[in-house]
């Protein structure tokens, strides 16, 4: 049982409260999840692997307002900047407390990009998602990963500090019976193995490939980014998904977000369940903005010599350091649009980062908002990402539109937090299953240079997806002649 004592006094005046919860020590924040399931909007973004930029783990649920369209006019964000505005924006740093203590929390799927740049329209829309959705939430239990701390932070809404004294109770009520819980099986509600299909065979890959290596022969880029789609019917409930990737492949941007029913039937839910390695855009509490694209990817080895083996020959590849380095100069232009003159730096360049399945090359860019600038200006800038289009990222992305089948949706596109202090977290949404109500899928892709080679992507494509399929018990099948 969570102790409550003290932490049940009268709470006064409109400053966001935020307040230690010593009762949570030693508890899975998934675990502890579990005492809201059965409330809407519930989102758990967890450090599976902390590290560097993934130091907080948060919990919430029962958002008071629900954003599922992009705003008219100029500004897609206009309507989110007016939610995030009913909460009280008095700091809660310092102290150790998290950098997240209520706001906005959702996802931007890749197609808002439309709203940013002209593209032309050729793919299929099969989504049934919407093109962003953004929840507003005025509490929040963050874990502090280095030290095992938990707090809980609240905010009034709307100046209403009685509505926050009641909420306060209501999560306090939840996390004292969370112990209760600890340890939960992910007992999961459709037969297993999960048999998914690619939208494209190898043969229908590689030639997408070699069209972006002409492409660039042709001057018109310097590398794109190219993905399929796997994909398998799917009714039952993603939570006990999100139990068994979390546990089966830890990352350090493991996110479950949950998106209610699907409008049309009301049978299946719908969520994003995530175990994503790379972080996109991040605003701390001086306005300080980082980015840590990764791109080169190898598997993991067999034997701790393989392991190596791969590692330098990772390290070594001119075409994986050059695919990187590319990235690097978008995000760096695309940092610049908002943020402070020569403020632009890459610290680190070409390092090697590992999962359980694979390793990376990622590089890190920073920069400083300019006055007048917030994180919203930040996305409007460099929306969708520079690692999961290409170089140059305008030319990349109209390409992307002509070869890929079908639209991208969730994938690619953010997971994003956004405090009322200012403050911004946000994941790529790659390595990220989409429960949609009717089905489950997954998309696989890799970025292309003049010096790819097609069936090396595709055995990266391959290698990508063993890892997340196999920890939520899928496979992927062999669909002769699969093309869309």
């Amino acid at each position: 049982m969570l102790a409550m004592g003290a932490l049940t006094r009268p709470l006064t005046g409109h400053s966001p409260v935020v307040e230690p919860l010593p009762g949570l020590a030693g508890l899975a924040a998934m675990d502890v999840a579990e005492r809201f399931a059965d409330l809407p909007g519930l989102v758990l973004l967890e450090s599976a692997r902390s590290g560097r930029g993934s130091r907080w783990s948060y919990l919430t649920a029962d958002p008071l307002a629900v954003l599922e369209r992009a705003s008219p006019g100029p500004d897609p964000f206009a309507d989110a900047r007016s939610l995030l505005a009913r909460l009280d924006d008095n700091a809660t740093t310092g102290g150790g407390h998290p950098p997240f203590s209520g706001g906005l929390c959702g996802y931007l799927a890749y197609d808002l990009g439309r709203r940013l740049e002209q593209l032309p329209v050729q793919a299929r829309n099969e989504g049934r998602l919407p093109e962003l959705r953004l929840c507003l939430y005025d509490w929040v239990v963050g874990w502090d990963t280095r030290t095992g701390n938990a707090w809980l932070a609240i905010r009034s809404v709307d100046g209403n500090v009685a509505r926050r004294e009641r909420r306060r109770g209501e999560v306090l009520e939840r996390l004292a019976s969370a112990g209760q819980v600890a340890g939960g099986e992910a007992t999961a509600t459709a037969e297993l193995p999960l048999d998914f299909t690619s939208n494209l065979d190898q043969a229908a890959f590689e030639r997408m490939v070699q069209a972006v290596r002409s492409a660039i022969a042709e001057g018109e880029l310097y590398q794109a980014n190219v993905s399929r789609r796997l994909r398998t019917t799917f009714r039952g409930e993603p939570w006990p998904l999100y139990r068994r990737l979390r546990t089966g492949d830890p990352v350090s941007f493991a996110a479950f977000l949950d998106l209610g029913l699907g409008s049309e039937d009301g049978v299946g839910s719908r969520a994003l369940v995530s175990a994503s390695p790379e972080p996109f855009l991040s605003v701390d509490e001086v306005r300080v903005v980082q980015a840590d694209p990764i791109k080169g990817t190898r598997p993991r080895g067999r034997t701790p010599e393989e392991d190596r083996r791969l590692a330098c020959e990772l390290l070594g590849s001119a075409k994986d350091r050059a695919e990187n380095t590319m990235i690097v100069d978008v995000l760096r232009n695309d940092l610049g649009r908002v943020c402070e003159p020569d403020s632009v730096r890459v610290p680190r360049l070409c390092r090697l980062e590992r999962t359980a399945s694979v390793q990376h090359l990622v590089s890190t860019v920073t920069g400083r908002l300019e006055a007048g600038r917030d994180a919203f200006d930040l996305l409007s800038a460099a929306f969708p990402g520079g690692s999961i289009t290409g170089a140059p990222k305008i030319r990349a992305m109209e390409l992307i539109e002509t070869l890929e089948p079908v639209r991208r949706g969730p994938y690619t596109g953010a997971l994003v937090w956004i405090g009322a202090g200012g403050q911004m977290g946000s994941s790529i949404l790659i390595r990220t299953f989409v429960a949609d109500g009717e089905s489950l899928s997954l998309h696989v892709g890799g970025g292309i240079t003049w010096r790819s080679e097609p069936s090396a992507e595709w055995d990266e494509t391959v290698a990508k997806a063993r890892g997340p399929l196999g920890a939520i018990g899928g496979r992927e099948t062999v669909a002769r002649g699969a093309t869309a």
